[in-house]
């Protein structure tokens, strides 16, 4: 039974850390620097808008690999 535990933890877990990134990524929409950076295309037609913000998507997967560095390297001591 105690596998029911462990599965109960890492769903917590996983839970916990879905709240924090939603967090990030909401703070992050309001942010109109992000929204502005040199590498977002935008396509503006009538009636339709479409955003690629390609260097927010470099910038947050640099930083999202230095963290998950830094926890993985924390985690095997």
């Amino acid at each position: 039974m105690q596998s029911f535990e462990v599965i109960g933890r890492w769903l917590v877990l996983m839970g916990i850390g879905l709240v924090v990134i939603g967090g990030i990524f909401w703070l992050m929409g309001r942010l109109p620097a992000l929204q502005n950076l040199p590498g977002t295309i935008k396509i503006e037609r009538e009636g339709f808008t479409c955003v690629f913000p390609l260097a927010a998507s470099i910038l947050l997967s640099i930083i999202l690999t230095v963290v998950l560095n830094i926890i993985a390297r924390i985690s095997s001591r």
